[in-house]
């Protein structure tokens, strides 16, 4: 029997990149599948603060020459790879000169938001997306966390419906803490219609384009949803907490064995 094979979509993950305290969660989920025996994945964002040379980033010759379409303009995508810590898995990371090589992650030096953060977002999801196609890898179960992997559960369900590798999918998505204020561009929603399967009604948990409308957006398409902060957005708890049909994991403290998350992934039937 094949082993059931687990992909994180994140935006952190120690020791790469630690936003939240979240980033120590991904990275032990990561482990702690593998170790029970699941075949796991991980795709990250190559942000300019990820130290190249420490982790020991090197291109994949094999998956270059990956272009991702946004709102008509092609952008180049390079992936490196990076084998994580302590560990026999491989970390994906999703590199672009004119959306990560920055030496600040989502606002500049002086706190100013970037305005192409939505297209980043966008970038990023699908990049993710086209990135698993390019391994011809179909994943059993699809785990995102950060608000800048929300739009992946959407294109999942929609752009990317009739994608064989995506068919049997079983989505997982986890509401984290809030780390913005600020919105994003006006034209986010119409930026993020990527094809002609994708409608602007869809993306109608995303219109306020605020830090809790991404975290809905995500949640709105997942099969599943875990909570992952100490105070999590209580407009989101009581939206969710009793949704039909979505299995719902609630915060267990940082200390957790992650019992809670095995015991999920194992309630997908492969």
């Amino acid at each position: 029997m094949s082993k059931k094979r687990i992909l994180f979509i994140a935006t952190e993950m120690s020791p790469y990149l630690e936003l939240t305290e979240f980033a120590e969660i991904v990275n032990k989920l990561a482990i702690k599948s593998n170790d029970a025996g699941l075949e796991v994945r991980c795709i990250m964002p190559r942000f300019g603060v990820i130290n190249e040379r420490r982790h020991r980033l090197h291109e994949v010759v094999r998956l270059s020459g990956i272009n991702v379409s946004v709102d008509n303009d092609d952008y180049p995508l390079q992936i490196k790879v990076a084998s994580l810590p302590n560990a026999r898995l491989q970390v994906y990371f999703l590199e672009n000169e004119d959306f990560f090589k920055r030496k600040h992650i989502f606002h500049d030096e002086n706190e100013k938001w970037f305005d192409d953060n939505g297209l980043r977002t966008i970038f990023f999801c699908k990049g993710a997306l086209e990135t698993v196609k390019k391994f011809g890898w179909a994943p059993d179960i699809i785990h995102c966390s950060g608000w800048m992997t929300s739009l992946a559960p959407a294109y999942i369900r929609t752009a990317y419906k009739r994608e064989p590798v995506f068919g049997n999918s079983k989505i997982v998505f986890t509401i984290g803490e809030n780390t913005f204020i600020e919105k994003l561009a006006p034209d986010f929603i119409k930026k993020a219609l990527i094809n002609a399967n994708i409608k602007e009604k869809d993306l109608d948990a995303f219109k306020e384009l605020t830090n809790t409308a991404l975290l809905k957006g995500g949640a709105t398409y997942a099969d599943a949803i875990t909570f992952g902060a100490e105070q999590p957005n209580q407009q989101l708890i009581d939206e969710f907490s009793k949704a039909k049909g979505k299995k719902i994991v609630g915060f267990k403290g940082w200390d957790t064995d992650l019992s809670e998350y095995m015991e999920l992934y194992n309630s997908f039937a492969i």
